[in-house]
C-alpha cells in the first residue's frame, strides 16, 4: 500500500454545536493503524459511530490488502482470477473507471513494478533496465477482466488498490456518519482527510498541507466543509541511490518513479476515491497535464507545489487556501 502525505488537520478542540445534537456534543476518540498507516477518528456528538467507522475500515482492510495472504486482492493476484466479494468488485470497478478517466495515470496493475522497486519488501534498488522491459508489459489496466464479481488478470499481472483503499474508506465513513446523530467529525485516514459538517458556528475545517521538506510542518492549509482531502508527495516513501532519490510513485508509461518537478498534490472533492485516486494521477500526468485534467473534467479542487516554490491551486479554493506565516511558497491560480 502506499503511503500518502499526512495531511494536518488543524481542527480547533472548542465544544461544537451541530444541528441534531442536543446541548454540548463530547468528542469520541478513536486511533489506530490500518491500510499501511495510522489513522485519526474523531466525531462529536455520537460515541457509537467512531467505532463503527474503525470496524469498516478494518474489515476493508481484510478485503482490498496486497499484502495479507488472506486479503481477497492478495489472493486474486496469487491466483489470477476469482470471484470477489461484492464491496472488492465495487473497489475494481471504480477503480478501473478512473483509470480509465485518467488515460492510465492511475493504474492498478503498477504492483509488480512497486514490488520491483523494493516498496513492498523495502529492499530499496534500482532494478535493471531490462527487469523493467520485462514488467512494464503486465502493466496495463486495460487487460482487467471484470464481469461483476468474476475477476481476471493476465498472466503474472497483480493488482494494488493502494492509491484508492483509503478514499473507498472515507466513502464508507461518510455513510456512517450519515446515519449518526451529529454531523460534526473530522476524520484523518492516514493522508486522506474527512472534514465532515462544521465547527462551532458553522465554520470550516482547517486542514493543513504538509510542508515537502518537513512534514511534520505545513505550508499552508485549505478551509473546507463536507468534503474528502487526499494527498500524494514524493518524499512520503522514497530512498536515495547514486545521489538521487527515488519516489514511490511509479509512472505506469517508463516503470520508474515519477520525477517531473511536482512534489506534492492534494486534491479536494466530495468524493474519496476521486479525492484519493486522483492525488496520484495528477502526481504522474505533472503539472501542465494536471491543469488540462481539471479544465476538462472539473468536479474537484486542487493544491500543487512544485519545486520551483509554487503553490498551485483551482479557482475554487483559492479564497480558502491560505499560507501560513514561515511558508515560503507563491500562490498562483490555475486558469
Amino acid at each position: 500500500m502506499k503511503h500518502k502525505l499526512l495531511a494536518l488537520t488543524l481542527a480547533l478542540t472548542a465544544v461544537l454545536t451541530a444541528a441534531g445534537c442536543a446541548g454540548k456534543p463530547e468528542k469520541t476518540n478513536e486511533s489506530f493503524a490500518a491500510m499501511d498507516t495510522f489513522m485519526q477518528l474523531d466525531v462529536y456528538g455520537d460515541k457509537a459511530a467512531a467505532g463503527q467507522i474503525r470496524e469498516r475500515i478494518t474489515a476493508l482492510e481484510s478485503l482490498l490488502s496486497s499484502t495479507d495472504a488472506d486479503a481477497c486482492i492478495c489472493r486474486l493476484n496469487a491466483a489470477g482470477s476469482a470471484t470477489v466479494d461484492e464491496v472488492t468488485a465495487d473497489v475494481l470497478a471504480q477503480s478501473l473507471a478512473l483509470c480509465e478517466s485518467t488515460d492510465g495515470a492511475l493504474d492498478i496493475t503498477v504492483y509488480p513494478l512497486i514490488k520491483e522497486w523494493g516498496f513492498i519488501s523495502k529492499d530499496y534498488h534500482v532494478p535493471a533496465q531490462e527487469r523493467l522491459d520485462a514488467l512494464l508489459p503486465l502493466t496495463d489496466y486495460r487487460a482487467v477482466r471484470q464481469n461483476g464479481c468474476s475477476v481476471t488478470l493476465p498472466k503474472g499481472a497483480e493488482i494494488d488498490l493502494g492509491a484508492v483503499a483509503k478514499g473507498y474508506a472515507a466513502d464508507e465513513a461518510v455513510k456512517i456518519l450519515d446515519d449518526s446523530v451529529c454531523k460534526s467529525a473530522i476524520l484523518n485516514l492516514g493522508g486522506t482527510v474527512v472534514a465532515y459538517g462544521g465547527k462551532t458556528g458553522g465554520e470550516p475545517w482547517k486542514v493543513g498541507v504538509a510542508n515537502p521538506q518537513n512534514s511534520a510542518d505545513y505550508i499552508g492549509y485549505v478551509s473546507v466543509k463536507d468534503k474528502i482531502i487526499a494527498t500524494s508527495g514524493s518524499y512520503e516513501r522514497c530512498f536515495e541511490e547514486n545521489g538521487t532519490v527515488y519516489s514511490h510513485i511509479i509512472n505506469p508509461q517508463t516503470g520508474v518513479p515519477v520525477s517531473n518537478g511536482i512534489e506534492s498534490v492534494t486534491i479536494i472533492a466530495d468524493n474519496g476515491m476521486r479525492s484519493d485516486g486522483l492525488s496520484t494521477a495528477l502526481f504522474v500526468m505533472g503539472l501542465e497535464k494536471a491543469q488540462a485534467y481539471h479544465r476538462a473534467h472539473g468536479g474537484f479542487d486542487y493544491v500543487i507545489l512544485t519545486d520551483d516554490g509554487k503553490a498551485h491551486v483551482t479557482p475554487g479554493i483559492a479564497d480558502s487556501f491560505t499560507l501560513s506565516d514561515n511558508s515560503t511558497y507563491d500562490v498562483s491560480v490555475s486558469s
